[in-house]
Formats: C-alpha cells, structure tokens, sequence
C-alpha cells in the first residue's frame, strides 16, 4: 500500500486493511464501522471481500470531525449541563405529558 495522503495511487477501492492503515486502527474496527452502516462500503459478489471507496472514507473521516467539534462547541456552550438539551440519555424514562 502506499501513502495515506498520496491521493490517487491509492486506487478507487480500498480493502479493509488499506482503510485500517489509513485510520490507524485494527481491520476489526473497520469491519465493525461497515456492519453498523455507518461506514458505507460494497461486497465484491455475494460473500465477497468488502470494498470501501476512497472518496467515501474521506467524507465518513469529514462527518467525524464535524461531530467531533460539533460535541467539543456544545461542551463550550452555557447549557451543556442540562441533559434534556444534550441529547444525552439518563438512563430512566420520563413520564408523557
């Protein structure tokens, strides 16, 4: 494989273990982002080795930082500490009004 940042010598596709080196994480991490969808990727055949477009790895690692900053931005905010404004789950169902 070459360089993460060499553009199109890359190739259209890559393997698992092409979008792990990139991401720096384990070809397991990878396969698990494809099976929850939030990574997209194909199957070469039926039962075939997944496949993952460069173009779409680029915009999924964009997604990721705008989350990232989007989180790190409210964390700033002055109502972050307010859970019914967070989104974040208590953990114990509210009653329905």
């Amino acid at each position: 494989m070459t360089s993460p940042g060499s553009g199109d010598e890359i190739g259209r596709f890559l393997t698992l273990a092409d979008a792990a080196e990139i991401l720096a994480v384990d070809v397991a991490a990878v396969d698990e982002l494809i099976r929850s969808g939030e990574l997209p990727a194909i199957r070469v055949g039926s039962a075939g080795p997944w496949r993952i477009e460069r173009v779409q790895l680029e915009v999924w690692i964009e997604i990721q930082y705008e989350e990232t900053r989007k989180i790190s931005a409210w964390n700033e905010g002055e109502f972050s500490n307010i859970t019914e404004l967070s989104g974040a789950r208590t953990g114990r169902l509210r009653p329905v009004d």
